[in-house]
């Protein structure tokens, strides 16, 4: 069942949230919002889905691509789609959306699972917007479980404007805590509650963006939500000295080497000016297309065609040598990536999920990482996935073995 929802600013500074049925719209809840339009208010919010625990059960077992794990299967379920307020890098007021899953469980008061996805090339391969069960499977698992689980598509993907900030943490946390924000008034506003511990997970990019998540939710920087346990899976959390070295010593998959070196230079470009010309760091012809072929419009499969099999057909000596030896502000920039593992001392519960022989995030990110924590005294157990595969990816398996392993983890933090 798909109902749309809508949202307006009535006359006494409150929103009136209206469901279309077949008698046309209806009240059906009332929730205050901000006058200031601060962060983490709605702007809109739309039922996308409603699913019995039989309809999720099917969905998660029959991806063509591998089935995934219905043991944690209890409840039915809706998906919205919501779009709220939040900021861009620099500080400036902007939107983003995210996918918001919630439970139908009976129980008023829910645990809240947050989970950070792994890079999307296209705007539409995100949770709010896309269908596919590789997008859908981590809220369906973990609301059918029980939890109130909340999705950010980040700034720039799903109905955000602009290009994707991607590997900027600071921006992938205050997208993250302000769709929880969010999220908590779209839960009030059904009649439900969520609970102030927040239980953070992501994949991939999405580990970095976790950490950076978990770490803003034990400083305290909001006022409800606070970091119950935290379980990042498959991260490059060490991107200057584990990732970029594989990238360009060919330990990685060819074609993902690629994409991620042209994601690193342009990406980190928008933000931190490293080069001024394509023509510096890209060869011909890719450096006529390679900026607008990442712009969030195009598909995996176009930057696939556009982009050539190997790094050296792709990158300028300069380039090269601006990744193997990062300087400046490249290098100020992985600094702030890389401090999601060094430059804070967790005290809730942690556990590093990894898989052996990943062709995409090279394990030694999470060797990275564990050592960083431990010198800082924390205990941060690595739980291995073995050699998962999901459409002959590893890396990709390593979200659908990572994800059935925490939620039972998450379960048993009662």
């Amino acid at each position: 069942m798909v109902s749309t929802v809508s949202v307006a600013l009535t006359a006494s500074g409150t929103t009136a949230v209206f469901a279309q049925g077949a008698k046309g719209p209806r009240a059906v809840a009332v929730a205050p919002v901000a006058a200031d339009l601060s962060r983490g208010t709605l702007v809109s919010v739309e039922l996308l889905r409603t699913l019995t625990a039989r309809e999720v059960a099917a969905e998660l077992a029959g991806d063509k691509a591998g089935a995934w794990d219905t043991g944690a299967v209890q409840y039915g379920l809706d998906t919205f789609r919501i779009v709220y307020r939040t900021v861009d890098p620099h500080g400036r007021p902007t939107t983003a959306s995210g996918l918001l899953a919630l439970p139908q469980s009976g129980e008023r008061r829910l645990r809240t699972v947050s989970f950070t996805h792994g890079t999307e090339l296209f705007k539409g391969d995100v949770a709010s917007v896309s269908t596919s069960v590789w997008d859908q499977a981590p809220a369906l698992t973990y609301a059918s479980a029980g939890f109130a689980t909340v999705l950010p598509d980040y700034l720039g993907l799903g109905l955000g404007p602009g290009p994707h900030p991607w590997m900027d943490v600071p921006s992938e946390t205050t997208a993250a805590l302000d769709m929880l924000r969010a999220s908590r008034a779209v839960a009030t506003a059904k009649g439900r509650e969520l609970r102030r511990e927040v239980l953070v997970t992501g994949f991939s990019q999405g580990a970095s963006a976790a950490l950076g998540l978990a770490r803003s939710l034990q400083e305290g920087t909001d006022a409800w939500f606070r970091l119950r346990a935290v379980a990042p899976i498959s991260g490059a959390y060490a991107f200057r000295d584990a990732e970029l070295p594989a990238l360009l010593a060919g330990r990685t998959e060819p074609k993902a080497g690629v994409i991620y070196s042209a994601l690193t230079l342009v990406a980190f470009n928008r933000l931190h000016h490293l080069y001024d010309t394509p023509a510096q760091v890209f060869r011909a012809p890719y450096d006529r297309t390679i900026e607008g072929l990442l712009d969030g419009t195009h598909t995996g499969q176009d930057v696939e065609a556009g982009t050539p099999d190997s790094l050296e057909a792709l990158l300028t000596p300069q380039g090269r040598a601006m990744l193997a030896h990062p300087a400046g502000r490249l290098a100020a920039a992985l600094r702030s990536a890389d401090g999601v593992c060094a430059d804070w001392t967790p005290r809730a519960p942690i556990r590093l999920y990894y898989a052996d022989g990943d062709e995409q995030a090279v394990t030694a990110n999470t060797a990275h990482c564990h050592a960083a924590l431990r010198a800082r005294g924390v205990h941060a157990p690595l739980v291995g996935l073995g050699a998962p595969d999901y459409g002959g990816s590893r890396h990709l398996g390593s979200q659908q073995a990572g994800t059935a392993a925490v939620v039972r983890w998450f379960q048993s933090l009662r």
